[in-house]
């Protein structure tokens, strides 16, 4: 191809349909980053009907550089294509730039796939120093580690204005009149976010007479492992199956709204600690309602983005020291029901122009000459 590049950045996405937290944030990095710079940057869509090798070709030639997030499209359905892509952009000699949200908590089937992109990436954009340690920790691709650049996430869903109504939500109002403690989990359901150990919490306080409703608002990720039926089968075995609701996907922001209105508190008793890259912790304190989390890893695990700290800071996350166990986070949990909700400023633009931001400072500034 010849003549002048026509954009900096060519973003490979799967256009509307995909609707999980990776999809949102591409499109939504580079509508903020179109803001930035208007006409800087194109989409390139790769789903099973569309995105043949003339049309990568063609694409890849009109920019400066690659932009890929993985997965591009749920994992196993479109798997060679984007990998196809990055080829050619470094056949063609364009900076390719790849978005790795996560490492060890991958499944190591994926994790295979996705070494092809990390190998021929120029520059791998993480959002939280654990896991960049944990690709630095990798004895096959530690080296890579080197090509990482820190950003700051924001949340891929912004309070909107009113809040739509639900069945669920009728649901949640009429167990909250009859005493229930609704505490809330958002976000798509896989081990990494070890979504039984909340319920070993909700068997304690179930214990302690608090009456607990477990609402996991999101729908569980079809992989090989069977976390749906794994979870079930706990649940039945704590004596929970009447005390769970899980509400399977919410599309509309309205909606999600609607339902965290209705819960008491929010909390996620992760393994690994909270992490830079947990963008559903960040739609959740948007509601106001105090969010319980294990505490960090690494203690610089913040220090590249002063957002998060900040939230941390004035208490509208409550850290539960990383390694307690669940009688912790129950008498956490109790305690911070009885507080008022934490109402802070959220500047949902602002959060999104500093990734935008880091990003764009990877990308080349300028057209040239295309190969």
């Amino acid at each position: 191809m010849t003549g002048e590049t026509r954009y900096r950045a060519l973003f490979l996405g799967a256009g509307p349909q995909m609707h999980c937290g990776v999809g949102q944030f591409t499109r939504l990095l580079q509508e903020t980053i179109e803001k930035l710079q208007p006409g800087a940057s194109s989409t390139l869509t790769l789903t099973r009907k569309e995105g043949a090798l003339g049309d990568i070709w063609r694409a890849v030639g009109s920019a400066q550089s690659v932009i890929c997030n993985f997965p591009i499209v749920a994992w196993k359905r479109v798997m060679f294509t984007p990998l196809a892509a990055i080829a050619i952009a470094r056949l063609r000699r364009r900076k390719v730039i790849l978005v790795q949200h996560e490492w060890n908590g991958l499944h190591w089937l994926r994790r295979i796939t996705y070494i092809p992109a990390l190998v021929l990436a120029d520059v791998i954009v993480m959002f939280s120093p654990l896991v960049r340690s944990e690709l630095a920790a990798d004895p096959l691709l530690g080296w890579t580690a080197k090509k990482i650049v820190l950003a700051p996430l924001p949340p891929n869903i912004e309070a909107p204005i009113g809040i739509q109504d639900s069945s669920l939500r009728h649901r949640l109002i009429a167990a909250k009149g009859d005493g229930r403690l609704i505490i809330g989990h958002f976000g798509s359901i896989y081990p990494g976010k070890q979504p039984t150990a909340l319920l070993e919490i909700g068997a304690i306080l179930k214990q302690r007479g608090l009456n607990p409703l477990l609402v996991y608002i999101g729908s569980f990720i079809r992989g090989v492992d069977n976390v749906e039926e794994e979870f079930y089968a706990r649940a039945r075995q704590l004596d929970l199956a009447g005390d769970v609701i899980v509400s399977g996907f919410v599309g509309a922001s309205h909606e999600v709204f609607g339902l965290f209105s209705e819960i008491d508190v929010f909390c996620y008793p992760l393994d690994e600690g909270l992490t830079a890259r947990r963008s559903s912790v960040l739609t959740c304190v948007q509601s106001g309602h105090p969010l319980i989390v294990a505490g960090p890893t690494l203690r610089e695990e913040f220090d590249h983005h002063p957002r998060f700290k900040e939230l941390i800071n004035r208490g509208a996350i409550v850290l539960v020291e990383r390694g307690a166990d669940n009688e912790a986070f129950a008498d956490r949990i109790a305690a911070v029901v009885k507080r008022p909700p934490i109402a802070l400023p959220f500047d949902f633009d602002g959060w999104w122009k500093d990734v935008a931001e880091a990003v764009s400072a990877v990308i080349p500034g300028r057209c040239q000459a295309s190969n």
